[in-house]
């Protein structure tokens, strides 16, 4: 009995094994001839060349680098600098037009041409997408934010807050590492031009030799100018502080 069983299920494995492989082998066949049948029907379609430009529908300028290429044998090119874009293609073609920040287009090559040629100003139409308003805080959190808005000093009133902004101290430390704009580097390279042009075929004045700049340093010297003087705090009028 046990025998009569196991040479049942053996039975039953193979038939349907057999059938498995009978399907796929059928449907093999059958993705095949699909395959032949369509490779046939793109040699029958005769080729063009397919010419045009890709602009904008509202400004018609010129888009560059947007992708075309025919969705049922994805042979395609890309658009040049002016928009341009040519390649080979075949009467029936769908053809895709896609480029970054603009919608898909699509458009089929007519089947009724007697040309060789087909071109196309193809428009495209700008993608807009609209993000919701995004405010960065510099705290992680609203608990340190709230901790901050509380401790932060706040000045007594309009006056003090302008004082310590014009402080005399500050706002010498910040002329002094403000670096020059166009117009001072424009000028101190026109002066710098100036001074060789000015001592061409000579040597330029030596200040070492120069009596009278020795008399000025060391009339200086006498007077103390040269000594380290205690830096003065800014001072402010009295008036304006009883106002």
């Amino acid at each position: 009995m046990t025998f009569r069983k196991y040479t049942l299920l053996v039975a039953l494995t193979l038939i349907i094994g057999l059938k498995a492989s009978a399907q796929t082998q059928t449907k093999s066949q059958s993705n095949t001839k699909a395959k032949q049948t369509e490779k046939s029907k793109n040699i029958d379609r005769p080729l063009i060349q397919f010419s045009g430009v890709v602009v904008e529908n509202d400004s018609l300028r010129p888009i560059s680098n947007t992708s075309i290429f025919a969705k049922n044998t994805y042979h395609g090119t890309m658009s040049d600098f002016f928009g341009y874009f040519s390649f080979v293609a075949q009467i029936g073609d769908t053809i895709e037009f896609t480029a970054l920040g603009y919608k898909t287009h699509t458009f089929t090559i007519p089947d009724t041409l007697h040309s060789t040629k087909y071109s196309l100003i193809q428009m495209m139409r700008k993608d807009t997408l609209m993000l919701g308003v995004v405010t960065i805080y510099p705290w992680p959190s609203k608990e340190q934010f709230k901790k901050a808005f509380v401790e932060t000093p706040v000045p007594d009133n309009d006056l003090d807050r302008a004082r310590r902004n014009l402080d005399a101290s500050q706002m010498a430390a910040r002329a002094a590492a403000m670096p020059n704009d166009g117009y001072m580097n424009y000028k101190t390279s026109l002066q710098q031009q100036y001074s060789r042009l000015y001592y061409a075929g000579q040597l330029p004045p030596n200040n070492l030799l120069n009596p009278i700049a020795w008399y000025k340093f060391v009339e200086a010297w006498k007077r103390g100018d040269f000594k380290n003087k205690p830096s003065t705090p800014a001072t402010t009028d009295p008036g304006l502080d009883k106002q």
